[in-house]
């Protein structure tokens, strides 16, 4: 291509949307040497109206109208957008020419440093968001999220203005009319800020000056799903600009794409725009499939709560006649202690811990983890959690220590290696966390679990499906299983000690709600 090719790319002006634009331009100019890309700022209703919500402002289109305006009259040839502010009814002339790879779609709440100590205190918060969305599901969890919340009053405040704004009211002074306790933003945005080390709006070094101090949660898509679209880009040309919408193929990611269209037909069934009072978030998990999780009301006020999976390879038929033998739900053993909180912060020499069952928190052992990061393996994990005073940054989603481990490697989450983590589980799984994407942790059995009695065992011998809760489960009753038995479990590490034992006939599922879902097709 000769170095005179050149496209303009239309764009807001806020510090977010003009460094994931020069992302973008950067990506297409490595996808085509010698191709250049001019950024022009346009200016949106979005971004002049502040002191309003969108959801009270009458139209559409507040981010994008002005822009649409540029590209159709010729004064830029592509454009880039938050993929979730794109209305459902775009216009027949312009085209979504891409969408790259997704960023993370998860929303992050941040929060003033003297937080913790006031929840102590019984104090209230008052967090800072002008979405419907997360209006709808935020109280709920926080109350459950926040140690010491549930008591504590949480009131929800009118939020709008750029990034860098927001976090600037949580160090405003107590008792200024701007102070906030919280505030809660889209992960991916900050995130790509957070990667902008070469552009003059200096996103990390901005983002790392407004964070420094503040305590965050990571909220689980189990729980608090991202809008749909969200942590996604569109990038948009005219329709009959063929040449332009060759170029920007390159860019195009088909697993985002397939995606974010899964979760804009809920938002086409459901209603949308700036009132949609629910979440819905498609992730793809590496060997099972999609998991759809949606979350919130619809525009009648009906809860629409529901978790879909979509498999990557068809699941098998199932035969007229199934015998489930469900071990999630075949008795719980008994656990005992084995090692005390005093010895948990003798022994404790890591800035970060991952706890991979709340039982494995020592009783008493909230304060051996203060001042560390902790992070657990799913939202039910977290609450007990908050019962006993921890602070919890964010968890797993009970999808298994490997989707935990790409989790935790987001840079803007600032967190050491997983090699400088400890990890609290029960003893007799040490060793299954001394190896892959954890080596190097410190691992800890604090308790154990009584494994001499397999509950229902003349039912194992019998069924035709079988889902096991944990390693030490399926060591216990694998020889009891038919050996024409269909085997599953949750992602994670007993589905990889049931792969390493030799067992085909084996499925992973995101959940055992997906599993029972399933097998009940055969009733």
């Amino acid at each position: 291509m000769s170095s005179s090719s050149r496209l303009r790319l239309g764009t807001r002006r806020s510090a977010l949307a003009w460094v994931q634009s020069s992302q973008v331009a950067a990506a297409l100019q490595a996808a085509h040497p010698g191709l250049e890309v001019e950024l022009v700022g346009i200016d949106t209703r979005g971004d002049r109206v502040l002191d309003v919500p969108l959801s009270s402002i009458e139209g559409k289109e507040f981010f994008t109208a002005e822009i649409d305006i540029a590209l159709r009259d010729g004064h830029v040839d592509f454009t880039v957008h938050s993929l979730k502010d794109l209305s459902l009814d775009r216009p027949a002339d312009l085209t979504l020419a891409a969408v790259p790879k997704r960023a993370n779609p998860r929303d992050i709440a941040i929060f003033a440093a003297d937080v913790p100590q006031r929840l102590a205190a019984g104090e209230g918060l008052r967090i800072g968001t002008s979405s419907p969305r997360r209006a709808q599901l935020l109280p709920a969890f926080l109350s459950r999220a926040l140690p010491h919340a549930a008591p504590n009053r949480i009131e929800l405040v009118n939020l709008r203005g750029n990034v860098d704004s927001r976090l600037r009211r949580l160090r405003e002074p107590r008792g200024s009319e701007r102070q906030l306790d919280g505030i809660v933003l889209a992960a991916a945005g900050l995130s790509r800020l957070f990667a902008d080390t070469l552009t003059e709006r200096r996103g990390r070094e901005l983002l790392s000056e407004l964070l420094d101090g503040l305590p965050f949660m990571l909220l689980p898509l189990t729980d608090c799903p991202g809008a749909p679209g969200q942590g996604a880009l569109a990038i948009e040309c005219r329709s009959n600009d063929a040449r332009t919408r060759q170029l920007l193929a390159a860019l195009e990611d088909p697993a985002t794409r397939g995606a974010i269209g899964v979760e804009r037909q809920v938002l086409a069934q459901h209603g949308g725009g700036c009132h949609q009072r629910f979440g819905a978030t498609l992730s793809w998990l590496p060997g099972m499939g999609g998991l759809l999780q949606v979350a919130g009301l619809d525009a009648h006020g009906a809860d629409i709560g529901d978790r879909r999976f979509l498999p990557e390879v068809a699941l098998p038929s199932l035969p007229r006649t199934v015998r489930v033998w469900d071990g999630s739900v075949s008795g719980k053993p008994a656990t005992y202690p084995v090692t005390s909180a005093a010895q948990l912060a003798s022994e404790l020499d890591r800035d970060a811990v991952f706890i991979a069952h709340w039982r494995a928190l020592p009783e008493g052992g909230a304060a051996a983890l203060r001042g560390r990061r902790v992070w657990c393996s799913g939202s039910l994990s977290w609450f007990e959690l908050a019962k006993q005073g921890v602070w919890v940054e964010g968890c797993g989603e009970s999808l298994g220590a490997e989707s935990a481990a790409a989790l935790l490697a987001e840079p803007l989450l600032r967190l050491p290696p997983l090699s400088r983590w400890a990890v609290l589980t029960h003893q007799g799984a040490e060793d299954s966390w001394r190896g892959g994407s954890w080596d190097g942790a410190q691992v800890f059995g604090t308790y154990s679990v009584d494994e001499r009695d397999l509950p229902d065992a003349a039912a194992l011998a019998q069924a035709t499906h079988i889902y096991w809760h944990s390693v030490a489960q399926f060591e216990r009753g694998k020889l009891a299983a038919a050996a024409d038995a269909h085997h599953a479990s949750g992602a994670g590490k007993t589905a990889e000690h049931i792969r390493r034992a030799g067992i085909r006939n084996f499925r992973a599922f995101p959940s055992v709600m997906e599993w029972r879902r399933w097998t009940a097709q055969a009733h």
